[in-house]
């Protein structure tokens, strides 16, 4: 059976402006895969996996990859702002929608406001007598002007926070390299291939305590997906959202697997520990000066790149609930410059009690909060695959037009990837550390059941499965 066509005219046109270029694009994408998880996060990983690190990021990555693809398919089939709460929406029902838009901009909220405080612990480095809260509020009204004057300047700040990773983690590969090859530094002596497995084996602590890191390695990835969140602001999504998608394999190859086998052929994985940027360690032992001056000017990029990408996708999926009826309609409102104003001024608010709360929570405290970032992004890519599986057997069906962007294997990828999703969550549950975020997100969940309950008695019509317009196609 043929699948039917779309009507292009039938693709919703949301008011946005497209102003993303493909350039901004491909370092959205890139900047989404490098960040604080991987500058500081990692060298606590290192100390409990060793070695066998590198395997579990990338294992993680091609996980990652067939999110992704997924989504891609998704993407091209229908192109919208706040993509993955409108498939949830279109394929799982209204709840699942107005569940994922709302735990989406959850988790961004949070990370705002975990990369704001950090952030301004970064400045402090340099300049120890500013107030903590003064550095944060600069950051936090500086980001948001940014946001609200258009598209294209959130695209350019993004765009030069990624160069600055993507230059750091290149300076540390080449650098590396010259040590292994070339003797020079003082780590001449000691850099060797064979640090790899000369200290206990390659999985120097066993595979359990390997696949134990997989929950910090996804940690690191979150925020793959916000590519997808640019697709009703690209000005091309047919050409750059495959182009960014495909180059993903590469990326993680490079900045993930090939970083960390350098870093751990230069430095022994038993100098690593919690606390201890992994970056920092390599620069230090070969002997580079201000090395860390260097690391944290980067890793203060990476917290902002992270609070600039939370505000921008918060402000879309609050206009994505508003537009369901699953969120107060003035979010659905424009400004001049068609940015989602209201929607980030009011999430900005919300980023903005972190600065509160870095005096009265805790530090602990205030990162078991912060943990619940990762629950709610395993929530989101489980969406998208279970959107995928759903949508191949209704294009199969012949009830919906195929995508110009299939994902390879078609729905197996997707199955795999929701199989190993479930582990990692298994894996969480088991460790009483990071339980934690998985009481938290119950606790979410329960605050968001009785929101659809007071929502379906008001206005009973928007909680209602309605028929996507594409399924009346052909």
């Amino acid at each position: 059976m043929t699948s039917p066509q779309v009507d292009k005219e039938a693709v919703p046109e949301e008011g946005y402006e497209r102003g993303l270029n493909s350039r901004q694009v491909q370092m959205i994408a890139i900047g989404g895969a490098i960040g604080v998880g991987l500058f500081l996060g990692a060298g606590a990983n290192i100390a409990k996996a060793g070695p066998s690190l590198i395997v579990m990021y990338a294992l993680a990555g091609v996980i990652i990859f067939f999110i992704m693809r997924a989504l891609g398919e998704l993407l091209l089939y229908r192109p919208v702002s706040g993509s993955f709460a409108e498939y949830s929406r279109e394929f799982l029902g209204p709840f699942f929608g107005y569940f994922t838009g709302w735990t989406y901009w959850l988790m961004w909220v949070v990370t705002g406001m975990a990369e704001l405080t950090a952030a301004a612990i970064y400045i402090n480095y340099w300049f120890p007598a500013v107030p903590q809260w003064t550095s944060a509020l600069v950051f936090l009204i500086i980001l948001f002007a940014a946001n609200l004057i258009s598209v294209k300047l959130f695209g350019e700040i993004e765009f030069w926070f990624s160069m600055v990773k993507v230059t750091a983690i290149i300076g540390m590969i080449v650098i590396g390299l010259g040590v292994l090859t070339l003797g020079f530094s003082q780590a001449g002596d000691t850099a060797a291939v064979s640090n790899l497995w000369a200290f206990d084996g390659f999985f120097p602590k066993g595979i359990g305590s390997s696949l134990m890191t997989l929950q910090g390695v996804m940690f690191a990835y979150l925020a793959v997906e916000l590519v997808g969140v640019t697709a009703g602001e690209s000005e091309n999504p047919e050409k750059t959202l495959p182009k960014a998608i495909n180059t993903l394999p590469w990326r993680i190859a490079l900045f993930y697997v090939g970083a960390l086998t350098v870093i751990l052929c230069v430095v022994k994985w038993t100098e690593f520990a919690e606390g201890v940027s992994p970056f920092v360690k390599a620069f230090a032992v070969i002997g580079i000066p201000a090395a860390a001056g260097i690391v944290n000017f980067v890793v203060l990029t990476a917290a902002l790149s992270s609070c600039n990408s939370g505000m921008y996708s918060t402000g879309r999926m609050l206009r994505n609930l508003a537009e369901s009826g699953e969120a107060p309609k003035v979010f659905t409102k424009l400004s001049s410059t068609k940015t989602p104003a209201l929607g980030i001024g009011v999430s900005v608010v919300f980023m903005g009690i972190g600065v509160v709360l870095n005096y009265t929570v805790p530090e602990k405290a205030f990162g078991y909060v912060t943990s619940v970032a990762t629950a709610a992004g395993i929530w989101t890519w489980l969406m998208i695959l279970i959107s995928h599986v759903l949508y191949r057997r209704r294009v199969t069906a012949g009830r919906l037009p195929a995508s110009s962007f299939p994902a390879p294997g078609g729905s197996v990828c997707s199955y795999i990837a929701i199989a190993f999703l479930l582990f990692v969550t298994g894996l969480i549950a088991y460790d009483a550390d990071s339980r934690i975020c998985l009481y938290v997100m119950a606790g979410w969940a329960v605050a968001l059941g009785i929101g659809w309950a007071v929502l379906k008695s008001r206005n009973p019509e928007v909680t209602a499965r309605r028929e996507s317009d594409f399924e009346k196609v052909g």
